[in-house]
């Protein structure tokens, strides 16, 4: 399996990072791009996207100010098939990413995302308190995988607080 491109480019007003790569994204070099995964819907119920973008158009973001990356770049089935190493190694790169590109807030798809690299345990949802590095808008919200059982309408809201953003 390959991993995916970032889609990057400095002073993004929102960074989304995800765990890693689908094996669906990995054939496909596309983010989010599992049938199951909500992404792209959230972002467009959420008001981030003027519609619903297809995982095939995940260059396009880069137009609205949003770039996309993840913590681990090796993709696998699930995400709890990756490593400390990995996740330690990502977060390594991860800060270097965000230190180079400074996008103006990033947002962790996923609170084990953003445990993994902050190496803290007790994460609220939103905006974070104290970020990791100085200047940058750390903002955690729910994975947008199928498997998260929480209500839709409650995921879209919490991605609304990334409107402030825009």
């Amino acid at each position: 399996m390959e991993p995916i491109p970032d889609h990057l480019e400095k002073n993004l007003k929102i960074l989304f990072i995800g765990f890693n790569p689908s094996i669906r994204s990995s054939e496909t070099g596309y983010h989010y791009a599992n049938p199951n995964n909500r992404f792209w819907k959230i972002l467009h119920e959420a008001g981030l996207t003027p519609r619903k973008f297809r995982p095939e158009e995940n260059n396009r973001l880069l137009e609205l100010g949003f770039g996309l990356t993840n913590i681990v770049v090796r993709p696998t089935k699930e995400a709890a098939e990756i490593t400390k190493d990995e996740y330690r190694l990502g977060a390594e790169k991860l800060k270097k990413k965000i230190r180079r590109y400074q996008p103006q807030a990033v947002c962790f798809v996923g609170k084990g995302v953003y445990q993994q690299y902050s190496n803290k345990r007790a994460v609220p949802w939103g905006e974070q308190p104290e970020p990791v590095i100085s200047g940058i808008v750390e903002f955690v919200a729910p994975s947008s995988s199928g498997l998260v059982r929480m209500k839709m309408d409650e995921i879209v809201e919490i991605y609304r607080g990334l409107q402030k953003y825009l």
